[in-house]
């Protein structure tokens, strides 16, 4: 039978999460449900297959081996509005209000049943639009291309290597192009909570994406520094 090219394909579902069995056992209920699966067990590649092939919806564990779940989640949070489920045996108010601030669209406890799962899945991905979920915040100027939704950064048609911090500045001031960003919300967000004083970090990481976009300091046509107050993304323009 021929292949409707109209046809919307399956979402995809990752899963991350560093216990084999729980990721077997997800694995065989979604794709029962017709969901395609991708599977992590760190959250470095969870990261990594987020950036590069993409999902319609992330079931996150807090509890993962090399990283905070939270702090997993609010890098995600930097350059994807993905709906993102978390999954902890902590069931205190406390755990899930920590989940819910840091970005997470829903919260499940351990052990949980498949069907409640399920059902979370199916109304995360109707208020997502039916599971495309491919953001189109992009900027192109002829020289500078940024697509979020792909994680996606080109110069004069190369790409450019940034960084996971490089791009989640860039991303972050993208997202409020035009506005002055704070040099404390920069910090919050790019490193965490605790670095809000540690400015040095951000004039180095800047002057390092300055030095990738080719943009000067001094005439900027992207990245315009505001003395004492923060950054702002011009789009090469004032």
């Amino acid at each position: 039978m021929p292949t409707d090219p109209t046809a919307i394909p399956p979402a995809r579902v990752l899963i991350i999460d560093d216990e084999p069995q729980i990721r077997r056992f997800l694995d065989i209920s979604l794709r029962a449900q017709g969901y395609r699966v991708l599977q992590a067990g760190t959250a470095e590649e969870g990261l990594a297959t987020l950036a590069g092939q993409g999902a319609e919806l992330v079931v996150l564990d807090i509890g993962l081996p090399d990283r905070d779940g939270h702090e997993v989640l609010r890098e995600i949070r930097q350059w994807s509005s993905v709906p993102v489920i978390m999954l902890t045996v902590r069931a205190g108010e406390t755990e899930k209000v920590a989940a819910l601030d840091a970005g997470a669209n829903d919260y499940v406890t351990k052990p949980f049943g498949v069907q409640e799962l399920m059902a979370r899945i199916r109304a995360l991905l109707r208020q997502a639009g039916a599971g495309n979920t491919l953001e189109e915040s992009v900027f192109d100027d002829g020289r500078l291309h940024i697509h979020l939704g792909l994680r996606e950064v080109t110069l004069d048609g190369e790409a450019v290597p940034l960084s996971r911090k490089e791009y989640a500045l860039l991303a972050l001031l993208f997202k409020h192009a035009g506005r002055v960003v704070t040099q404390p919300q920069l910090l919050r967000e790019v490193w965490g909570p605790t670095h809000e004083e540690d400015t040095h970090y951000l004039r180095i990481l800047v002057g390092k994406l300055r030095q990738k976009l080719h943009d000067d300091a001094a005439d900027p046509h992207y990245i315009v520094t505001e003395p004492g107050v923060g950054l702002r993304f011009i789009g090469g323009g004032r």
